[in-house]
């Protein structure tokens, strides 16, 4: 017979469905206005809101968990309702398929240790792999994104048939193998482990869930075992996906429960309650003072100083001739994108969700390859350029990175400046004459000079002005020169504001 569902479980999975619903429209880019709209779910994020130093909503987070325990893993937590998706599916190939295990404290706190030293050293590549939030952005950006672009684009070819363009073509690429790869182990693994342990990487390795598990210790809500009606079933442990439910000892791990009441539905004896701590669990619960006293001060010393530490195109041209692939240049410095400020702010503020990356128009920004900034956005204008009016990128960053920048600002933030490589250069080359750079410049930056070429020919060249360049590549986007562009873009380290 089954059981009926508590009321704890359902309210957390209709919650958990709207905001797990929210985050990946946003990581889909499923339009501007509505990615504006849905901003917010990206900002309650609490890494995200910790590397934005935005305490009214760590705030309200470790209020969140002090109340109702570890909900924000369940609730909030895009990757936590993701595991519990693939958990679902596990139970329903295999009934009451987990058990109870002692908590891994030597895995737990030394991944949580090895995460801070990396955050307060600016070792993004280890930060951006641990973090949950941004490895459930790489996964919808590197692997949904793909198919929800071919939906879309095979709708608008539908209705393009019959006079409707309510949809529109979007260009298909890969923005980074390496950011391709991590995502598909990434769900992998975490799909094994969810399929077949439940919240295995939440209660193990997830920073998160470790510093949060702290306050969740000390929780007014609780599920609590009734010892005096327990008849030994199993059942809770066995529905226990965080493996918290010990029945043979009649104990509950708080700081592991997620408060997800799959358990409170299992039980048929009214031994299990999601409720008040009571007096006696209270009086019991002060066997250990000092290591209760000690976790909460860790939880919130965890939680404020390393907030304070992480302070510290087409192919075709007239359906007639083949146009080859343009390809990155080699840049001494990479370029970030206004706002940013710096190469080291980025690096030390980015957590690499790659929303910034899903929601550019311009397919200007892309996952880093560097070692020391692995699947941080940089700029590449292969496929577009950095238009003046767009501050998308600065708009949904949730972790301050990118920091808000208005139309105004960004044509006078200098990012870059470009660079002529006379070798690649048409006039020089071949002598045709060009000039696209300069016309195209939007910050007049680029004139045409003479210039004597090796073989003393007469040709008009560009001639770059640097500091009037702002570095949006529309030079190097819209030069004709094949593979690699005779102009492109340098990064600046540090950006500076005219």
């Amino acid at each position: 017979m089954r059981t009926p569902s508590h009321p704890l479980r359902i309210v957390r999975i209709v919650l958990a469905t709207c905001l797990f619903a929210a985050v990946t429209l946003l990581f889909l880019g499923a339009g501007w206005h509505l990615s504006l709209w849905l901003g917010w779910a990206a900002r309650i994020q609490f890494l995200p809101a910790l590397m934005a130093l935005d305490f009214a909503v760590l705030a309200g987070l470790i209020l969140l968990t002090l109340v109702f325990g570890r909900l924000y893993c369940s609730v909030i937590c895009p990757l936590g309702v993701m595991q519990d998706i693939f958990g679902f599916f596990g139970k329903r190939a295999r009934k009451n398929r987990y058990s109870h295990s002692p908590e891994k404290k030597w895995l737990r706190y030394g991944v949580l240790a090895l995460f801070i030293l990396c955050l307060v050293l600016g070792f993004a590549p280890v930060t951006t792999l641990l973090a949950p939030y941004s490895a459930y952005g790489r996964i919808v950006n590197s692997l949904f994104r793909p198919l929800y672009d071919l939906l879309g684009n095979a709708l608008a070819a539908v209705e393009s048939n019959y006079d409707s363009y309510l949809f529109g073509q979007t260009e298909l690429w890969m923005r980074s193998v390496t950011t391709f790869v991590l995502a598909l182990l990434t769900l992998g693994l975490l799909g094994l482990l969810a399929w077949r342990n439940g919240r295995t990487y939440c209660n193990t390795i997830c920073p998160v869930g470790t510093i949060l598990s702290f306050f969740a210790r000390f929780s007014l809500l609780r599920v609590q075992l009734d010892k005096t009606k327990c008849k030994n079933c199993s059942l809770c442990e066995k529905n226990c996906k965080a493996s918290a439910i010990d029945y043979k000892a009649g104990t509950v791990d708080y700081s592991r429960c997620v408060a997800c009441g799959d358990c409170l539905g299992q039980c048929r004896h009214d031994a299990l309650h999601y409720r008040l701590v009571r007096p006696a669990a209270q009086a019991s619960d002060a066997a250990a003072p000092d290591l209760n006293r000690r976790a909460m001060l860790t939880g919130t010393a965890l939680a404020l100083g390393t907030a304070a530490m992480a302070q510290t195109r087409l192919k075709v041209d007239g359906g007639m001739a083949v146009i080859e692939d343009k390809q990155t240049p080699h840049r001494q410095t990479p370029v970030t994108p206004p706002g940013s400020v710096s190469a080291r702010h980025m690096q030390r503020h980015c957590t690499a969700c790659q929303l910034c990356v899903s929601a550019c128009p311009n397919n200007v920004l892309r996952p880093s390859t560097d070692p020391l900034h692995l699947m941080q956005p940089v700029m590449s204008f292969e496929r577009g350029f950095c238009r003046p009016e767009c501050t998308r990128c600065s708009l949904v960053c949730p972790t301050g990175a990118i920091r808000p920048v208005s139309r105004e600002d960004k044509t006078a933030i200098h990012v870059g400046h470009a660079v002529w490589i006379a070798a690649n250069c048409l006039p020089v080359a071949n002598g045709d004459s060009c000039g696209a750079c300069a016309r195209h410049c939007p910050a007049w930056a680029i004139h045409m000079v003479d210039y004597t070429t090796p073989d003393g020919r007469q040709v008009r060249v560009p001639a770059v002005n640097a500091e009037r360049c702002i570095g949006c590549g529309k030079c190097e986007n819209l030069c004709p020169a094949r593979p690699f562009s005779a102009i492109y873009v340098e990064g600046h380290t540090t950006h500076h504001i005219d």
